[in-house]
């Protein structure tokens, strides 16, 4: 049982890890296509127009990817995690319901119309789909994260005579604490990627003297944008949710910490490595009294170490948690001091011309998929060892049916499929890339320019 448990958890891990490539662009770029949208609405100019249809089908094309990756996690509750959802499935059935029935087909079916239908809806209805497909993804994220966030924190719930759980206050489910700072934290990771990505191709156009005109546009809106959603994503977002995890996991605080004995005036641990047996942080290079404060805002506060909990209920995964905690924390500061500094020299108009600055954007493209994956490991890794936290531990989860062999069959299966679905997603946005925005344009443009 023990090794098929691990191998549904790594299988898990892997569809959920490569599906969420895929939604974090299409949320970041919903807001940014907005942006794109409301500036061509206020100064008419086509530019920003064409600029709007080009990471249109760029969105389209991650949407098609992130709908096909996704529809397998669904089936995998019942496949693999068949008690916890006979456990679970009255409360989150809920959520994932509405994500699907609700957000979903409000993001599907307007972006349809945003793709195809301009010449109808007109400018202004043009910028109204664009808004509701915004909605729609972000809508979607806020489900997806209340699902998630019950099962880091089950609120307004009911235990029934054989050990299910049922839902007593929809409101109350929705409005979890817990999802209202992991829900604004992950955005922002979302629109930090999305302005990555927007950046990262303004620089490739502009450094290889292609598209220059877009190249500064998606430069410049995904600088000013990402410098925002960075600084929120370190406070209060960032700041919110690790209170919320020193207040109802202190445990994953303290295994994300390294901190394993309990310490008034504890240190904040920049780097080091934990040795688990030794419970000890190797090499550490620490700010004295600074976790004490950012977690009770006292210097000289208590923070309980991993020694003040029984050891069966640490994580069992604490250098996992650890290592991403601190990559996520990393990156996020990375992030800051790039779009600050990039912000700086757009200020003062060097930032198209500055190719050291325009080549870190583009070379930074990949961190904040890194930094986002890094960030829902230390989440998930952090509950263990509960798929519900307190109250069904992740061994009494699994499908007691489902084999070692069979999950190993279907891991391999989805493992050669993705590879292929990757391929074919690096290759239809690199056709995208390399045909640029002045070959997007609406169908009454193009049968114009036909008949002349």
């Amino acid at each position: 049982m023990q090794s098929a448990l691990t191998v549904d958890r790594l299988h898990f891990a892997f569809t959920v890890t490569f599906h969420y490539i895929f939604p974090q662009i299409t949320m970041g770029l919903a807001l940014l296509i907005v942006i794109l949208k409301t500036m061509a609405l206020r100064t008419g100019n086509e530019h920003y127009n064409r600029a709007a249809r080009f990471w249109a089908k760029i969105f389209g094309i991650n949407f098609a990817i992130g709908v096909v990756t996704g529809i397998p996690m669904e089936f995998q509750f019942g496949t693999n995690w068949s008690v916890f959802s006979k456990a679970a499935g009255g409360v989150i059935g809920q959520t994932l319901a509405m994500e699907g029935v609700f957000s979903f087909f409000l993001e599907s079916s307007f972006l349809g119309l945003f793709l195809f239908g301009e010449k109808r809806l007109g400018r202004v209805g043009h910028w109204f789909s664009s808004l509701m497909v915004f909605l729609g993804s972000w809508l979607s994220g806020y489900f997806i994260v209340a699902t998630d966030a019950w099962m880091q924190h089950p609120v307004a719930y009911s235990t029934s005579p054989n050990g299910s759980f049922g839902l007593s206050s929809f409101w109350g489910l929705i409005l979890n604490p817990w999802t209202l700072w992991q829900y604004p934290h992950t955005m922002l990771g979302a629109v930090q990627t999305g302005c990555f990505v927007m950046a990262a191709i303004g620089a490739f156009y502009l450094l290889s003297h292609n598209h220059e005109e877009y190249g500064r546009t998606f430069v410049r809106v995904g600088v000013i944008v990402g410098v925002i959603a960075s600084i929120l994503q370190l406070w209060p977002t960032g700041d919110g949710q690790g209170l919320n995890i020193a207040r109802y996991q202190p445990v994953t605080l303290a295994a994300m910490e390294g901190l394993f004995h309990t310490e008034k005036g504890a240190p904040l641990a920049i780097l080091g490595q934990p040795d688990v047996p030794k419970q000890q942080l190797d090499n550490p290079l620490i700010v004295p009294h600074a976790l004490s404060f950012l977690t009770y805002r006292a210097w000289s506060a208590e923070v309980r170490g991993l020694d003040a909990f029984p050891s069966d209920n640490w994580p069992d995964q604490i250098e996992l948690v650890y290592f991403s905690y601190h990559v996520m924390v990393g990156l996020g500061t990375i992030f800051i001091a790039i779009f600050v500094i990039a912000a700086l020299l757009l200020w003062r108009r060097a930032l198209y011309r500055s190719r050291l600055m325009l080549w870190i954007i583009m070379l930074a493209l990949p961190f904040p998929f890194i930094a986002n994956t890094a960030g829902w490991i230390t989440a998930e890794a952090g509950r263990q060892p509960w798929l519900i936290y307190g109250l069904l531990r992740t061994a009494n989860g699994a499908s007691p049916l489902v084999s070692a062999g069979s999950a190993w069959f279907t891991l391999i299966g989805f493992m050669g499929m993705y590879t292929v679905l990757a391929i074919l997603f690096l290759f239809l946005v690199y056709r995208e890339i390399e045909r640029g925005p002045d070959s997007v344009a609406p169908a009454s443009a193009a049968a114009s320019g036909a008949a002349d």
